[in-house]
């Protein structure tokens, strides 16, 4: 089975950062609302969900096929290859969505699949009785839009933001998936500084450090895919090498996350710890008007307060016109901001070079981006 068509799922407006770490992993993919497509073996399920930093989990398709009655996804569930992917003692939990289809009710059609597939291993495993389903997990979904409907197998398990270290968060914690994003869409390099002022439990200065070491997000985490036996211990240990022999944990990096809250900077300083970034990355707690440097050339990612609870929203404009100040002293550094605030640019006083729009969970957000026109000499 060599042939996969495998799915990295994304957020809304991180679907062309996923395709590009996908080619950077050397797959062909076509790039869709939430996801991102390709064709590959078996070892590309234990790369992709060790590499990849902005997608939220990888999924296979096993088939996908028009379905507007019961009978019909049935039949068509039935006639998939379900013995190639899962052994007689896998425990298959099947969810499901619907949007847009004829077959509107979600528990029907998760009962159907999940009696499809029972049906078709029968045949394959030459069994009358039930399946103790005591094995590895194989969670199956299957998605109905517009009377299509996919049947993937989550190859993940938890969630690709879990990365395996975050010992604690603060109230509004920034999923690990989207913070990488905010660090792959600036311009910044391991040779320059990194600063975040806003940095609650450390998820951006741990996400950059990761990049910056060029360690692979996934290093220290489990996935669902390594206990089937199909793929096999082999291709995962592959996989694993691939990450060590990859990682620069030698480079010197110069990253600094800051915080109002000394209670956060503590909690950051616990995650980068557990991380393996402790003597790597710096905290302190401050204000971010009191931020002044003499270094030059740097970048700075913040996803500040966005002033939506009720009566904070004069306080964080007041703070965005401070920040602004603070910046505007910074000619050679790039400054890149995330918020929902709609007027960000008018308190900040200054127009973005370029705005993205990305979601933050459900909230609707600007990435505003201030590129430095001051390029760096030479030998910078």
């Amino acid at each position: 089975m060599k042939n996969l068509t495998l799915i990295a799922t994304s957020a809304m407006g991180l679907e062309a950062i996923v395709g590009k770490e996908v080619k950077d992993l050397g797959y062909e993919c076509k790039i869709e609302n939430g996801k991102v497509t390709y064709e590959a073996d078996e070892l590309a399920i234990c790369r992709s969900n060790l590499w990849l930093r902005t997608a939220d989990r990888i999924k296979i398709k096993v088939g996908e096929f028009q379905a507007r009655t019961f009978d019909e996804l049935f039949e068509k569930t039935k006639a998939l290859n379900w013995g190639d992917y899962l052994p007689e003692n896998a425990e298959f939990p099947v969810i499901g969505k619907s949007v847009k289809s004829t077959l509107a009710s979600v528990p029907d059609c998760q009962g159907i699949v999940k009696k499809a597939i029972v049906e078709k291993l029968k045949l394959h495993y030459k069994k009358t009785g039930w399946f103790n389903e005591d094995g590895p997990l194989y969670r199956i979904e299957v998605a109905l839009l517009k009377d299509v409907a996919t049947i993937t197998i989550d190859a993940s398990g938890a969630g690709l933001h879990k990365r395996g270290f975050r010992i604690e968060q603060g109230g509004a914690p920034l999923k690990e998936t989207l913070a990488a994003a905010l660090v792959l869409l600036t311009r910044w390099t391991p040779d320059k500084p990194f600063v975040d002022p806003f940095c609650g439990s450390g998820t951006i200065p741990i996400e950059a450090a990761l990049i910056g070491q060029n360690i692979a997000p996934g290093f220290n985490r489990e996935f669902a895919s390594e206990e089937w036996d199909w793929i096999g211990r082999e291709k995962w240990d592959l996989a694993r090498q691939e990450v060590e022999d990859k990682a620069d944990y030698d480079r010197q990096l110069d990253i600094l996350g800051s915080d109002i809250d000394h209670r956060m900077v503590n909690i950051a300083k616990g995650n980068a710890e557990e991380a393996g970034f402790g003597d790597i990355i710096s905290f302190k707690q401050m204000q971010v008007k009191d931020f002044t440097t003499t270094k030059e050339f740097g970048v700075i990612v913040g996803n500040p307060p966005y002033g939506e609870r009720l009566g904070e929203k004069r306080e964080v404009e007041h703070m965005y016109k401070e920040m602004g100040q603070a910046f505007s002293k910074l000619d050679t550094w790039s400054i890149y901001m995330l918020t929902s605030h709609e007027g960000f640019e008018q308190f900040y006083g200054k127009p973005a070079t370029k705005k993205r729009k990305l979601f933050n969970g459900f909230i609707k957000t600007d990435y505003y981006q201030y590129w430095s026109n001051v390029r760096p000499p030479r030998n910078k």
